[in-house]
């Protein structure tokens, strides 16, 4: 069973298995067919972790975990499994969830800048070639060059008109800039911008902290969040729930978000080395969607980021059908595995079976390939790292029943629950200032009006004068501003180049 410096999964005839803490930030594997009880397994690690003070990040894309802010009920199943596991202080209660949603409908919005986004994972976002990858590279130079803030969609389209109207001038420090890369960029910011995309990028952007906090309870017993404990506190790990049922249509909107916010937390994390818990623990769900189709040097990337991360004590767990879903270099640092069901109806079935019998310490006298394709659901094969670092031999188990409840809060619920929010008011109301928009259009009628004062001044000559850069800029930033107006929408801080992070 659990205790202070574990985690229970559940048991059966080969003993229980337990996930040590300080083991927890060498990331994990939950696996297996649909149906066949992943969603109950990540709800019961994501319990875990929360009454042992670790906070947790995780995407819901069916809606079925946020009934983890209800306490669950006892039934005949439940009774059965509890018996079955011989435990005894199973008690139907909650954890602390804060709720949130990139379209800011069912959670607290989330949004990020495009500065703090980066060129690299924007690109992705975008389906860019390597050479509209390459202007938008230089896209972002300009703007850090000349002190422009890019912290919305706006301000990138403001940006890019500007850019391909004054190529020339740009040519020699930032090299060529066609126009038709320019535009092929537009068009795909014009496809995000239909996807509701527009919703993600602004102000106020999300703070990091207000993903690793610890509950407590007032004096009235009412919830609310603090980063450290008062008398009477729980000392739970709030659990932050994304709801992703409409980010599931748009898998690169998906996976970009939440390998941004890996990002982001790599680059701003200290360094911790060996600690007793994690700081926060991230669970991918359909993590299938992250590596579909992703480039080479953005698979290097992720496979960089989730290598050091544990490092800063973050725990990174995906979850998907099967371990082939996840790339060899990241699945070999996923020391822990919960292995559900899978089927060998087809020969690609045959394979998936075969590599996830391969990913177990072998028991002897032990046929993990025949025990993958016959467990039921809510059984697993499990294996966890010992306290040297080495993966427990696999151990066929029941997995525990969670003890909030089991499938989705009402709207109702969910509605009351985010009125009592402690987050409530920190990032609904959206936020719009001075970014690149405005700074262009400044400029622009700068530059218009003194080169209306040096038209008045000047004696008229025949035939045409070379248009001068200030002329060039304010028709350009007049243009793109013009074709803007009324579409303001909220932004953030520049970050840095190449990386994406705050300043």
């Amino acid at each position: 069973m659990s205790d202070a410096n574990t985690l229970y999964l559940g048991g059966g005839n080969d003993g229980e298995v337990a996930l040590r803490l300080r083991m927890a930030n060498r990331h994990g594997l939950i696996a297996g067919a649909t149906g066949t009880g992943k969603t109950v397994s990540l709800q019961v690690l994501a319990e875990n972790f929360s009454r042992a003070g670790v906070p947790i990040f995780m995407a819901d894309v069916k809606g079925d975990l946020s009934g983890l802010a209800k306490p669950g009920s006892a039934n005949e199943k439940i009774d059965k499994r509890l018996k079955q596991l011989k435990i005894k202080d199973w008690s139907a209660r909650p954890v602390p969830v804060v709720f949130w949603d990139l379209y800011g409908e069912n959670g607290h919005p989330i949004r990020t800048t495009i500065s703090e986004m980066g060129p690299l994972l924007l690109a992705n976002l975008l389906e860019l070639n390597a050479t509209q990858e390459g202007v938008l590279y230089a896209c972002f130079k300009i703007a850090d060059d000349q002190g422009l803030l890019l912290l919305d969609l706006k301000d990138l389209r403001t940006l890019l008109t500007y850019i391909a109207e004054n190529a020339k001038q740009f040519q020699k420090d930032y090299g060529n800039l066609a126009a038709t890369s320019v535009a092929a960029i537009q068009r795909s910011l014009l496809v995000l911008e239909q996807q509701g995309a527009e919703n993600f990028f602004g102000e106020p952007a999300l703070k990091l902290d207000d993903l690793m906090q610890v509950d407590f309870s007032d004096a009235q017993g009412r919830a609310s969040v603090a980063g450290g404990r008062t008398p009477g506190a729980t000392g739970n790990g709030v659990v932050s729930v994304l709801d992703a049922t409409k980010l599931l249509p748009k898998p690169r909107l998906y996976a970009t978000f939440l390998l941004w916010l890996l990002a982001e937390l790599f680059e701003q994390l200290p360094e911790v080395g060996d600690a007793d818990k994690p700081k926060l623990v991230f669970f991918f769900d359909e993590a299938h969607l992250l590596f579909d189709n992703a480039p080479k040097a953005l698979l290097e990337k992720i496979e960089q980021v989730v290598r050091l991360i544990r490092s800063k004590g973050v725990g990174v767990y995906f979850i998907s059908q099967s371990p082939l879903d996840i790339p060899e270099d990241v699945l070999g640092q996923l020391g822990h595995r919960v292995q559900h069901a899978l089927r060998a109806f087809t020969p690609k079935d045959q394979k998936a079976v075969k590599a996830a019998a391969q990913t177990f310490r072998a028991r002897k006298g032990f046929d993990v390939e025949s025990a993958i394709t016959e467990l039921g659901t809510g059984e697993a094969l499990a294996s966890v790292l010992d306290e040297k670092g080495s993966p427990t031999p696999v151990a066929r188990i029941l997995v525990r029943p969670p003890e909030s409840r089991i499938g989705p809060l009402t709207d109702a619920e969910r509605a009351e629950h985010m009125q009592r929010s402690p987050l409530k008011g920190r990032y609904d109301q959206a936020v719009d200032r001075e970014s690149a928009y405005e700074l262009l259009n400044k400029r622009g009628e700068q530059a218009a009006a003194a080169a209306e004062q040096q038209a008045a001044a000047t004696p008229v000559k025949r035939g045409r004068e070379p248009e001068s850069m200030a002329t060039a800029m304010a028709k350009s930033a007049a243009r793109a501003i013009g074709s803007q107006i009324g579409r303001q929408i909220v932004r953030g801080v520049l970050g840095s180049l190449l990386g994406g992070g705050r300043r």
